[in-house]
């Protein structure tokens, strides 16, 4: 179990409030590490949570769709906890429309924090552990990283990036000795997808189409998010691991 202990590491996962970025925040910590939350509003619940655990947990409240903040941000997870040997960009929003009258807006604002921010805040934190010859950083993808979906190009467009830039940091950064891989979650029981779940007929069509033959929880990424955090994923790099109950193989 020494390949899955991260006792002793930080993690700093963004968005981690609620949903699955909290479901992660708790499954590293229930493998031993630290936690720094950064999210929009307050993280209460998950430091309580990650607390109740026996590991030190904070939260920094911060826009981070706006870049000038986002160096401050890390600079000040450093402060509190000295290194960031994990990161987790989760931090990200939906916006739905047809693609024929999809806001001009919405598109910016999707693109702006699912992808501009995910490679500023890997950029940041690469440097740092470039420097210590050592890190994680894990991000979040999505079911639309490999498919169109619907009424949602904004944020179709913003997971292939993700993806993308998934392998193209792994293969600059692989010989520095970090390991970037991201999770891309099926149909999950989140904020996000609540506007689905209210429609019946769509949300049965989707749990028909689900091997596991039910939606995924955050606690489903907490197993995969502390695999490719620990050193058992030392040689896994610009991998993306779907974590869908089975819905890629339909």
């Amino acid at each position: 179990m020494k390949l899955f202990d991260l006792s002793g590491k930080t993690a700093l996962v963004t968005g981690a409030a609620s949903g699955l970025g909290q479901g992660i925040a708790i499954g590293l910590a229930e493998a031993g590490a630290h936690v720094v939350n950064v999210s929009l509003g307050s993280s209460a619940d998950t430091v309580s949570k990650v607390e109740g655990l026996g590991r030190k947990s904070t939260e920094i409240i911060a826009d981070l769709s706006n870049h000038d903040q986002l160096q401050s941000i890390f600079d000040e997870a450093l402060q509190l906890t000295g290194q960031i040997d994990i990161l987790v960009n989760n931090a990200g929003i939906i916006r739905r429309a047809p693609a024929k009258d999809h806001p001009e807006k919405d598109w910016f604002d999707v693109i702006n924090l699912n992808l501009n921010t995910v490679f500023l805040l890997s950029q940041i934190a690469g440097h740092h552990m470039i420097e210590r010859g050592s890190g994680k950083i894990i991000n979040i993808c999505s079911m639309l990283s490999y498919q169109g979906g619907i009424n949602v190009p904004g944020y179709t467009a913003s997971k292939h990036g993700v993806a993308g830039l998934t392998k193209a940091f792994a293969n600059e950064w692989a010989s520095l000795g970090l390991q970037i891989n991201a999770i891309a979650p099926g149909y999950m029981s989140t904020d996000n997808t609540a506007q689905i779940r209210a429609d019946e007929n769509r949300k049965n069509s989707i749990t028909d189409r689900i091997p596991a033959e039910r939606w995924g929880t955050p606690e489903d990424l907490k197993g995969p998010a502390v695999f490719l955090a620990s050193p058992a994923a030392d040689y896994l790099n610009g991998h993306i691991l779907c974590v869908d109950g089975g819905w890629m193989a339909r």
